[in-house]
């Protein structure tokens, strides 16, 4: 079931506000861009007033440090693992 603005009902994650134009794809590589900066900054706040603490959703996901073992460029598969996690986290809403 989804509202009038195309969101599922319920909290929706971050791709759900992505796919929805409420947060845009230039916002979520600025944020990917912080977080690897400075990986123990608190949340990241989009435009939209949502915001995301990406450390958080990062530590706990056990998903990147599979990601990581992979062989390949290390830059570019932490970004990639990155984006997986924060893109099915669930950003407070404004």
């Amino acid at each position: 079931m989804t509202t009038k603005a195309g969101l599922p009902t319920g909290r929706p994650t971050l791709a759900d506000l992505r796919k929805a134009g409420t947060i845009t794809s230039l916002e979520i590589v600025a944020a990917i861009d912080a977080y690897s900066r400075d990986p123990a900054a608190k949340r990241y706040r989009f435009a939209s007033g949502h915001s995301l603490d990406i450390a958080a959703a990062v530590e706990g996901s056990a998903d990147l440090a599979e990601l990581m073992a992979r062989p390949g460029p290390r830059d570019k598969v932490f970004r990639t693992a990155v984006t997986t996690i924060i893109m099915a986290a669930h950003p407070t809403a404004p």
